[in-house]
């Protein structure tokens, strides 16, 4: 017997609602929506009606419906649907919208199937971070960035030229991140900080640095458990220390940046700590 699942999460962080469909058959007739939806299928092939036009989607297409764009779907293959989605009410848009364009205004997406899109990586990245209900700070990277493209190449939006900024700023918040990394940080507390929005916080930041925000933040992180690990901390210990949720969050990016786990990195100065100790 198929296994169906369907799985609803609202992410108080960002304020939108995760739809994870999976392994089911439904057909969904003709409706539409109060809200944006951003959504792409894993598994399966469907029929998609949408205003009128009518579309074959597959894995790997991204999805993007207006507030009261008429649409209804079904499965064409035979094979149940896999289909992840996100629903952006339009307060929470027009709040992101001027966050990364500075007016107050909302977007209207002027193709609802981009075939194939490189950005449907970028929407499960989010959708699992959500999930797994990762902090804020990546979240809203992934949030404002997966918006900022859809919007500026897909939408009726006009973007205005941003003159160079001061790196003043930026100093401040690197400053911020390596005081405060034990802690949940939010775009809102390093915007806070410089008078920027939560957008151009990002956008600045990343150009100056060379890095995200939230990377920054892993880095020191990872350099303090590095101290923490020579000293003969645990690596359980040495992650709750530093900032990360768990053990395993540690040795996920311990392991990408230093290219060894934490419990390996340990034992490299086991020895000489004896020595030392002796």
């Amino acid at each position: 017997m198929r296994e169906e699942t369907r799985t609803l999460i609202l992410d108080q962080d960002l304020q939108v609602e995760a739809y994870r469909f999976k392994g089911i058959m439904q057909k969904f007739p003709n409706h539409f929506h109060e809200y944006y939806v951003i959504g792409f299928i894993e598994k399966g092939q469907r029929y998609l009606l949408c205003k009128g036009q009518e579309y074959i989607i597959n894995p790997g297409d991204l999805l993007l419906f207006n507030p009261h764009d008429t649409h209804s779907c079904e499965q064409i293959d035979g094979k149940a649907l896999d289909y992840r989605s996100i629903n952006v009410m339009p307060d929470v848009m027009q709040k992101a919208v001027k966050e990364i364009t500075g007016a107050e205004s909302l977007p209207y997406f002027t193709q609802n199937v981009l075939f194939r899109h490189e950005l449907t990586s970028s929407l499960k990245e989010l959708h699992v971070q959500i999930l797994q209900k990762e902090k804020a700070l990546q979240k809203e990277e992934l949030f404002l960035n997966l918006l900022e493209e859809l919007i500026r190449t897909y939408s009726d939006v006009t973007f205005p030229e941003r003159a160079p900024e001061p790196s003043d700023e930026v100093k401040t918040v690197c400053g911020y991140l390596e005081e405060h990394y034990t802690e949940n940080i939010r775009l809102d507390d390093l915007s806070g900080l410089t008078g920027w929005s939560k957008y151009h916080l990002l956008r600045s930041f990343t150009k100056q640095k060379g890095i995200s925000p939230y990377s920054d933040l892993e880095t020191v992180r990872i350099n303090q458990a590095k101290k923490l690990l020579e000293q003969g901390v645990k690596p359980i210990d040495a992650a709750f220390q530093t900032g990360f949720s768990d053990q395993s969050h540690l040795t996920k990016f311990f392991k990408r940046q230093v290219g060894l786990t934490p419990k390996q990195y340990m034992k490299i100065f086991e020895q000489d700590r004896l020595e030392i100790e002796g």
